[in-house]
């Protein structure tokens, strides 16, 4: 620990050293003049290096005729000799083979490629699709389309958000001490279209995530500036329509903002119609205020309200009772909406150093009415749950960046300071019927939480070597009123949370990276078991630690593989949706990823992504340590065309094993192989297309949950499987138009 705090000790002591290398700046955009962030720029006789930041601006040190190399995936590399001028403006071209530019450069992050390619070549049929960017990732719905989907990552059951951090713009996605769940991450607000980038991390290694960010962190990107103007229309099975626009508003050299829409409406493969509907709007600024200065503003509002069959056990299938696609209960359904507002200002202090600013502001509404258990509890009226909230969620984050160069080493120093405060208002958890009559109130009561959070991260480059040390510290204040009690109670209680990272990477040469990654994180409880608890073991950490290489072996093939470990500490969690406590003990998961993207043809694309998973609980005997639920092998594949004479399509598939449902094994959650198709063509302005889910109309279960439940006609209670159908074969057209 001793030589931890030295390190970074050294690291605040060089961020402030004067420099008398001889330094070259300028601006990187394309040839639609848009700012390139995280460009990658070498100095190849020095071997310096370092990247864009956010408006496009860098600066490396150079001498008179040193040759220097600019890249970016998507990109054609140029090069650029220093003549003695200061500040340079480049250009670069696209060009459609992505891989074939692609340099393993010394960065932290450099497993984002593997997403960033993913964005360029996938198609998405919906804003929680994109989370599928993220390697190893899958996720499932089973309420109805309107509910966030339950996440599986690393030999997690995730459910809605607890042990992953999402973001959007800087601002986060997961809401804490939810009505439904820890960590709800809701991403229905983001239109596919806006997406510019998508960049991630598996582990705890990331100095700038905290709060959830113990199986990993995904990070979303929306556009500064539209290419084009877009109408786009798709239709499908199911009563399933789909409307999205896009318009420029302003869109000068200095100036762009935007405004995009989309409507969606379904009823599903349900016998019982979801109909589900959902609007997004949103619009976007940006501005070069001065030289120095670039500032965004983004406001965005969803709304969608949709019912739901929910869960059904395999028994009332299997008797004939109802079919795959039918309901126990089919008065489960919902409404939800969501008001963003983000700000976010760029100030270039100097040519090595800069401020970043982003405040952000949600107004959110949540209503859920779901029945999991029938009538077990309840035989009279069934055990049906309404679960609600009305949220407000405030926010800061400052981040000072600073570069460095000396004779014998470069690098970046960023530390940062943040502020979130969530008040959720009339949170509720009762017993009701029809969706009108509460019969019990089993929760009630206002939370408020605050989290301030202060950190340091650097990254030091000692020829092919690069040290990536980092410390944060965390500070929670949890208050909860409980409204279900008669006298006035107010109860608060605080914790702090350290969490020290280092990973280290070695390049050979530029096409491998070998990496060590080690780091703590942690997820926080829900305030309500946090006051229940009076303070104890409310922030778990999580411990893991990640080897693994980058590796290009041919300039249109590149690959990655990672052997992997994590433990997280004894864990009390909030259980939404019966308000009480259960504790889950301590964990442990290792495991394996493997990642390919191959490009044998400009139009081409091909991409395997296999994980594995032993995950097991460590308190518990042999036999009966089993992790409900965790995946413990997963595949996706897929090939894509993208051709130039306008033609392109795609086959992908996803695999998921089968897995053990409870404890002892003895409940299993049957696996599936599903394929999707797309195919379509660009001609001029226009794009004609048409996608197919499920390609092969295979039967299969989205979720999966072994649960105790009780039918009308039954006397006696029974543990089984329950599922959501996953989507049967499912036709759409999609038409759009572009000016």
């Amino acid at each position: 620990m001793l030589k931890l705090y030295t390190l970074l000790v050294a690291f605040f002591l060089c961020s402030f050293v004067s420099f008398s290398q001889n330094t070259i700046s300028g601006t990187i955009k394309d040839d639609k003049n848009n700012v390139i962030t995280e460009a990658y720029i070498l100095n190849l006789k020095s071997g310096h290096h370092t990247h864009s930041d956010a408006q496009g601006n860098f600066s490396i040190s150079a001498k008179k005729n040193d040759s220097i190399k600019i890249h970016h995936i998507g990109f054609a590399t140029q090069y650029l000799k220093a003549n003695g001028a200061e500040f340079y403006t480049i250009k670069l071209q696209t060009k459609m083979n992505l891989i074939d530019e692609i340099v393993i450069a010394p960065k932290i992050n450099a497993l984002s490629i593997f997403s960033e390619i993913n964005t360029r070549v996938n198609p998405v049929n919906s804003s929680q699709d994109l989370l599928r960017y993220v390697p190893g990732l899958f996720i499932g719905q089973h309420a109805g389309g309107g509910k966030a989907e339950q996440i599986f990552l690393r030999g997690f059951d995730i459910d809605h958000g607890t042990d992953i951090n999402v973001s959007v713009d800087g601002m986060p996605v997961n809401l804490v001490s939810h009505a439904h769940g820890q960590g709800y991450a809701d991403l229905h607000f983001l239109i596919p279209e806006t997406v510019n980038g998508v960049n991630f991390g598996k582990g705890p290694y990331a100095t700038n995530k905290g709060n959830f960010s113990t199986a990993g962190f995904v990070s979303f990107e929306t556009k500064d500036r539209l290419d084009d103007n877009l109408i786009k229309a798709e239709i499908g099975q199911f009563n399933t329509q789909r409307l999205v626009g896009m318009f420029k508003v302003l869109d000068s050299e200095k100036e762009s903002a935007y405004i995009a829409s989309e409507y969606l409406g379904t009823d599903g493969p349900f016998d019982s119609p979801q109909l589900f509907s959902r609007i997004n709007l949103m619009g976007k600024y940006v501005g070069q205020l001065s030289a120095k200065n670039r500032f965004k503003a983004i406001v965005s509002y969803f709304t969608s309200e949709w019912d739901a069959s929910g869960q059904i056990p395999q028994r009332a299938v299997e008797s004939g009772l109802i079919s795959r696609f039918g309901a126990i209960d089919d008065t489960e359904g919902g409404e939800t909406s969501r008001t963003n507002i983000i700000l976010n200002n760029e100030y270039q202090i100097d040519d090595q150093s800069g401020l970043s600013t982003t405040l952000f502001y949600s107004k959110y509404d949540f209503l859920l009415f779901s029945n999991f258990t029938f009538f077990l509890n309840d035989p009279e009226n069934g055990d049906q749950i309404k679960q609600k909230e009305t949220r407000e969620l405030f926010g800061v984050t400052n981040t000072y960046h600073h570069k460095f160069y000396t004779d014998n080493f470069n690098g970046d120093f960023e530390a940062g300071i943040s502020l979130r405060n969530d008040q959720s208002r009339n949170n509720e958890l009762s017993h009701t019927v029809n969706r009108a009559e509460v019969l019990d109130s089993l929760s009630f009561g206002d939370i408020n939480e605050t989290n301030y959070s202060v950190f340091a991260n650097a990254n030091f480059h000692f020829g092919n070597w690069t040290l990536n040390p980092g410390l944060r510290l965390d500070y929670f204040k949890f208050v909860y009123e409980d409204g279900l009690i008669q006298q006035y109670t107010n109860n608060a209680e605080n914790k702090t949370a350290l969490s020290p990272k280092l990973n280290i990477l070695y390049n050979l040469k530029d096409n491998v990276q070998l990496y060590l990654k080690s780091g703590k994180s942690f997820h926080s409880n829900d305030t309500r078991v946090v006051v229940q608890r009076e303070g104890n073991e409310i922030l778990p950490a999580a411990y893991g630690s990640d080897i693994g290489f980058i590796w290009k072996p041919v300039p249109k093939l590149i690959l990655n593989t990672a052997l992997w470990y994590l433990y997280l500490e004894q864990e009390f969690v909030y259980v939404g949706d019966e308000a009480v406590v259960e504790p889950s003990g301590k964990t442990v998961r290792k495991g394996f990823d493997f990642s390919l993207r191959y490009q044998p043809f400009d139009w081409l694309n091909y991409d395997l992504d296999v994980n594995g998973t032993l995950a097991r609980s460590k308190d518990e005997p042999d036999g009966e340590d089993y992790i409900p639920l965790a995946p413990d092998f997963t595949l996706t594949s897929g090939i894509n065309i993208i051709h130039p004479s306008g033609v392109y399509g795609g086959l992908h598939a996803r695999h998921m094993n089968s897995r053990p449902a409870n404890e002892d094994n003895s409940i299993t959650a049957e696996g599936y192989t599903v394929f999707d198709f797309n195919a379509g063509y660009r001609w001029n302005h226009f794009d004609f297309g048409l996608s197919i889910q499920n390609i092969f109309d295979t039967d299969w279960n989205e979720t999966q949950f072994a649960t105790t439940t009780r039918l009308a006609s039954e006397t006696q209670p029974v543990e089984e499987i329950h599922f959501t159908p996953g989507t049967p074969f499912f036709l759409k057209g999609i038409i759009s138009y572009r000016f």
